[in-house]
């Protein structure tokens, strides 16, 4: 086991994105060094680590830097390879059909949870009853499956299952039914939150909501 100097990950305790990466360390019992960054002062060290997007979370293995969550996750499951407990399939079809779902939970949930905060009265109606869509999208996939790809917890399950927080949120802030709606994605976030990977690193729902709340009070919103 390496020590904390040799993995570091710069980060935000409340990232969707950062929330990946530790998932991920936590799944393959890598012991890492947090250092939590302040987005409105960044650090020379995520500057230097970081040069082109100047973003959190970033890895740093050995001294050499790994950047965007996803990749991030991908660069966990080969580093500390387990046969045992891969995060992408093996299966070279299931392993693309993760980066697939993966893609679309970027791509799709993520901006269209930013519209539903940013849009107003009708359009915000509009906005979440497409983002309900979105995820029943995520729900055909799921299917009668325990997890999105399978029979395992892995890498498409990890990039999304940060963004539960958004649905606690949602549906106490913006009256939506999202667990209503969507049963069997209620269920699979029941089932993801079982794995101490999952419990010991996600914020309590509640806590989240709340750090929405101020920041939506201090924008003004």
């Amino acid at each position: 086991m390496e020590g904390k100097c040799d993995v570091i990950l710069l980060d935000y305790g409340f990232s969707m994105f950062g929330l990946r990466a530790r998932i991920a360390l936590a799944e393959k019992g890598v012991t890492y060094e947090f250092r939590e960054e302040d987005l409105s002062n960044k650090s020379q060290l995520l500057l230097e680590m970081n040069p082109v997007h100047k973003k959190i979370p970033v890895l740093i293995h050995h001294g050499k830097p790994v950047c965007e969550s996803t990749i991030i996750v991908q660069y966990i499951d080969d580093a500390w390879h387990d046969d045992f407990s891969p995060l992408l399939p093996t299966d070279p079809y299931l392993r693309v059909q993760a980066r697939f779902w993966a893609d679309f939970v970027d791509k799709k949930i993520y901006e269209g949870g930013r519209k539903i905060w940013k849009a107003k009265g009708e359009d915000q109606e509009l906005t979440k009853n497409e983002f309900i869509d979105l995820l029943k999208i995520l729900e055909g996939q799921l299917g009668e499956k325990p997890y999105l790809i399978g029979d395992s917890f892995g890498y498409a399950d990890i990039v999304l299952i940060p963004f539960s927080l958004w649905f606690y949120t949602l549906d106490t802030v913006l009256n939506m039914t999202i667990e209503k709606e969507c049963t069997k994605l209620a269920q699979w976030v029941k089932r993801c939150n079982e794995r101490e990977s999952v419990s010991k690193t996600l914020p309590h729902p509640q806590k989240y909501c709340e750090m929405v709340l101020e920041r939506e009070k201090k924008q003004g919103r």
